[in-house]
């Protein structure tokens, strides 16, 4: 396998560590991501990168026992790039000062100007006098460490951009990994390359490293794949037969919370199609009987995922020399469940699929994709040949319709939901507007109105649609349907589909949300 040349990301504990290493992908460069706690001075001698960056952090280095890199880092004589928090560590290990408060904090937006000295990392930066950046930081530098120059300040960060260009040491405040740092990109770019980077790690190069990965971990033991017909798993499912031919089985799930005609696309299209060993599932009155009056929507996922373990473990025990489990994760299931490194940073949401498995059904874990982003698993599917409709599909949460029908769950509403959801993605598609959707679809509210039809009082209940834009997953934007769009889709799902007599479209934008209606 192809030794790549590798740059190595410590991380402390940021949510955003993971789009850092989606800019240098983006730029064809081979990362890993490794907590700080793993990183020490045989690790990174190991390891051996060719640069290093050191992510952001909610800690505080003001606090005594708080993350710090290795000390072997500062003479290992590679470039080093700190982020915020690694702004902050780099500063105080090497002589400098950082301290909480005094007025300095500074979140969201905020712009940069530059000194009167150019910096090799800024090429292509300030060609207005400014640059917008995005700040997120309580902590500030007060004192840049000896042999730091000031590069660039904004309002509440006099130290914003500072480096010691001898040493290749450079430490920004602000994050140029999210997109509210429009050139944030430039700045890695520029950074790989005056580290040497020449760009030669790409999807191809990935599947082959995944491939020889699995091959290496599984050996000649059984897997069994969890299968739930979204492009997670499907990807993975295809990249393990890839690897490791008949010794996987694919157990779909039939939980009773698809879409409508879900179940019957995905069992033609891989035990047709690609002729995997598949298990059909049915265990729809298991999952339902179990949800039956649950309203809180933790609990739901809660009881969907220790039904799944209690599935999977029936299954497994059917499948002699079965002693794998794999699964779909994703990175931004992973991030919103615990940290990715198992660092600090807070749990939003429990995903089904993250965790616990392995010690609950006695199998070891084999998640191929959990480094990566949507878009980055598309781009693996269309490598191992998988039709573009198909990679194309809006991504679908391992809960299913359960998170889609807010409140109590019964046979009911699920099919309401089933019919509305359809119609609109009918609509979508008809309009040409699909591709152009992160991921749409409609959700049954947890509440009843009234409503006139014909010269009839009715009493149905309200349908919420959802549609957003991302590039990753991890943030998203409402999308700009249009009034006509809007109101021709509401006539629809009303006329349509019996049970409802009101349509609303949610604006809300992630954060403050998230991108499920849950």
């Amino acid at each position: 396998m192809t030794q790549h040349q590798r740059l190595l990301i410590i991380d402390f504990g940021s949510q955003v560590t993971q789009l850092i290493a989606r800019r240098l992908r983006e730029l064809n460069v081979y990362c890993e991501i490794h907590p700080y706690n793993k990183v020490d001075d045989a690790f990174l001698k190991s390891f051996a990168p060719q640069a290093v960056i050191l992510s952001g952090g909610p800690d505080s280095v003001t606090r005594a026992g708080s993350p710090r890199a290795p000390e072997a880092l500062w003479s290992f004589g590679v470039p080093v790039l700190g982020i915020c928090y690694g702004q902050q560590t780099m500063m105080q290990q090497l002589g400098g000062l950082v301290e909480h408060g005094h007025g300095t904090a500074e979140f969201g937006r905020a712009f940069v100007t530059p000194t009167a000295e150019n910096l090799s990392i800024l090429d292509g930066w300030f060609a207005d006098g400014k640059e917008q950046v995005w700040m997120s930081h309580g902590d500030h530098v007060s004192k840049i460490a000896p042999g730091f120059q000031v590069y660039g300040t904004s309002p509440n960060a006099p130290f914003a951009v500072t480096a010691d260009p001898t040493r290749h040491f450079y430490a920004v405040q602000f994050h140029p990994e999210v997109h509210h740092t429009p050139k944030g990109a430039k700045l890695y770019e520029n950074f790989v390359r005056l580290a040497g980077f020449t760009g030669d790690w790409t999807m191809d190069a990935y599947r082959e490293q995944a491939i020889a990965a699995i091959r290496a971990q599984v050996g000649d033991k059984k897997v069994i794949c969890a299968l739930s017909g979204g492009v997670d798993s499907s990807v993975t499912a295809i990249l393990i037969h890839e690897a490791i031919g008949d010794q996987l089985t694919c157990v779909f799930v039939d939980h009773g919370l698809l879409r409508l005609g879900e179940a019957e696309q995905v069992v033609a299209m891989f035990r047709d199609n690609y002729n995997l060993n598949l298990i059909h599932a049915d265990e729809s009155e298991l999952f339902l009987g179990k949800l039956e009056g649950v309203s809180d929507p933790e609990r739901k996922r809660k009881i969907i995922g220790g039904l799944f373990i209690d599935v999977f473990q029936k299954y497994a025990n059917g499948i002699a020399g079965a002693e794998f489990l794999a699964q779909g994760t994703l990175y931004p299931d992973v991030i919103e469940s615990v940290s990715f490194s198992g660092g600090p940073s807070v749990t939003i949401k429990s995903h089904h699929n993250v965790g616990g498995l392995p010690e609950k059904m006695g199998l070891k874990l084999v998640e191929p994709l959990r480094e990566l982003f949507k878009d980055e698993v598309r781009a693996l599917g269309r490598e191992l040949g998988l039709p573009a409709s198909f990679i194309g599909r809006h991504p679908f949460p391992g809960p299913g319709l359960a998170i889609r029908c807010p409140g109590e769950i019964t046979t009911e509403k699920l099919d309401i939901l089933r019919q509305a959801d359809a119609v609109y993605i009918d609509q979508i598609r008809k309009h040409g507007l699909y591709d152009e959707i992160w991921q749409a679809f409609a959700a049954i509210l947890p509440m009843k109105t009234v409503g006139v039809m014909g010269d009839g009082r009715t009493y149905d209940y309200a349908v919420g649609l959802r549609a957003v834009t991302s590039v990753d997953g991890m943030t998203a934007d409402t999308y700009p349907f249009s009034h006509d769009f809007l109101g021709e889709t509401m006539t629809r799902i009303i006329n349509e589909v019996k049970g409802v007599n009101r349509v609303f479209y949610d604006i809300t934008s992630k954060p403050p949300g998230t991108i499920e209606l849950e």
